[in-house]
């Protein structure tokens, strides 16, 4: 074992906030050590995002050349997974190589460890290398953990015994199978189920929830539905797997009420977060947590910040670089904005997609919110969507409804707005810290001025609108009216509010 080596900051794991941590720290001018065992860029560029919306795309050609013969003509229509699978492996890949984001971190100034982070003490992590060399850093500034997730398997008896698929096994294919079974209904298992039943495979889809996609609103779920029925595809619902087998004709899975034969095997049942061994417990953090709960900063414990699936906030690429963003600001002194978990949004990428942003209508209902979601953004911004250049949340209570609106960074006192034909306009002037916060650490292009709009339907009585600023957030109240009244509004900077003319 050589000696300690210093350094500002160790980032354990280099999944896409962990490299956009190391990277602008060491842009910054900060001593990095970026540590991981698995691929640097982690799941998404190799196994995820990258390569399974190459997938998709792949798919959706197919789809739209049989409507030729429908719509516009005649046509042929034959399809072939080697292009797809060439061009993963040589286009999004390089053929699962990860020099090239090895090389991108090092330019910008930054040292790779390739091998196995373990915190030994509450400033130092232990890498052991791919040839047991063992090497500590001691971070002088912080440690950053972004160890990321792997795939879970349920505990299905047999399953462990048989050589079952992962999305890591499926977008490395080069020849498809007949027939696939696939454990799990959620974003993954629909995504790959639709991929591979339009390229001709057999697919069973087995989800124990009652319906697919459970983590959507239902009518989203019915809707993905009555594609699948289009398709071919078989959804079991409400169905468990009570035992796994695998033989010479491939896999048998076991169900209450019958039984599933396939080639192939897809468990996409969920994933776990790689927190394991990590040594948590040299931060007075429990060894045996299955997320981290971080402040509004990232941090998890004194030095130590947590970012992306291990924090349980959303397994999504840009909900990690999001977080990554905050620690940057924390790390370099940049007062805020932090973390704020309000208007998470997501996509899975089915025919139809389903997108969804914040709260579920199920889940606003828990919280005392009875009218939010699809029905009550379409009578109260008077359209099919919500048409808004700015983060947001709405709900109504009673005979009201109220509209949250995320300004963090403003200077309270510069807060204006108008209403003009049913157009709520509100400006407001970063803070000075802010503006300078964004163009040195972020690097991106920064004006002093925030301006957002909502367009607000008739349903609502604009002339008694109110409105309260505080920690970030501009939250409108406004009264349920037959018949709208728009005027100007004016404001009171002294009680940070917005008071009617």
């Amino acid at each position: 074992m050589s000696d300690a080596i210093e350094c500002d900051v160790v980032v354990v794991g280099l999944g896409p906030g962990g490299e956009h941590v190391a990277g602008s720290l060491a842009k910054a001018g900060l001593q990095v050590v970026g540590v991981d065992q698995r691929l640097v860029g982690g799941e998404c560029p190799y196994y995820g995002c990258i390569p399974t919306k190459m997938m998709v795309t792949a798919a959706e050609k197919l789809r739209e050349g049989r409507l030729v013969e429908r719509h516009t003509g005649t046509s042929v229509v034959t399809p072939d997974w080697k292009p797809v699978a060439d061009r993963i492996r040589n286009e999004a890949t390089d053929d699962w190589n990860d020099q090239v984001a090895v090389d991108r971190l090092i330019d910008a100034g930054g040292t790779f460890a390739r091998g196995r982070g373990r915190i030994t003490a509450p400033s130092t992590v232990t890498v052991t290398g791919p040839d047991g060399s063992i090497t500590s850093y001691v971070a002088r500034r912080g440690i950053v953990l972004n160890t990321g997730t792997s795939p879970a398997a349920p505990p299905v008896p047999g399953l462990a015994e048989t050589p079952y698929s992962t999305n890591r096994d499926m977008v490395q294919l080069t020849e498809l199978p007949a027939s696939l079974a696939i454990l799990g209904g959620g974003a993954i298992g629909c995504e790959l189920a639709q991929v591979f039943a339009t390229f001709g495979v057999e697919v069973t889809v087995i989800e124990a929830s009652p319906r697919i996609l459970a983590m959507e609103e239902p009518e989203s779920s019915e809707a993905v539905q009555r594609a699948f029925d289009a398709a071919g595809i078989t959804v079991l619902a409400g169905a468990r797997a009570q035992q796994v087998e695998h033989g010479p004709n491939g896999f048998r899975v076991v169900l209450a009420d019958g039984t599933v034969t396939a080639e192939q095997l897809l468990v996409a049942a969920g994933r776990r977060n790689n927190l394991q061994d990590l040594g948590l417990e040299h931060l007075g953090l429990d060894p045996e947590a299955r997320v981290l709960d971080p402040d509004e900063r990232m941090r998890v414990a004194e030095g130590v910040w947590a970012i992306g699936d291990i924090t349980g906030k959303g397994a999504f690429t840009h909900m990690s670089m999001y977080q990554a963003d905050v620690v940057i600001r924390d790390l370099t002194g940049v007062d805020g904005p932090w973390a704020d978990y309000r208007a998470v949004g997501r996509v899975t990428f089915t025919a139809p997609e389903v997108g969804s942003v914040g709260l579920s209508e199920a889940a606003a209902r828990e919280r005392g919110r009875p009218e939010r979601g699809g029905d009550a953004f379409d009578q109260f911004f008077g359209g099919p969507a919500v048409r808004a250049a700015a983060p947001l949340d709405a709900y109504r209570d009673g005979d009201t409804f109220y509209v949250e609106i995320d300004l963090p960074g403003v200077d309270p006192a510069t807060i204006d707005a108008t209403v003009d034909r049913n157009v709520l306009t509100v400006r407001a002037e970063r803070t000075r810290a802010q503006r300078e916060g964004v163009r040195r650490v972020i690097t991106e292009r920064a004006t002093g001025t925030v301006t957002r709009r909502l367009v607000l339907g008739d349903a609502l009585d604009t002339d008694r609108l109110q409105a309260s600023y505080d920690t970030g957030v501009l939250t409108l109240s406004i009264p349920v009216t037959e018949k709208a009244r728009p005027r100007k509004i004016e404001i009171s900077t002294s009680q940070r509010e917005l008071t009617n003319a």
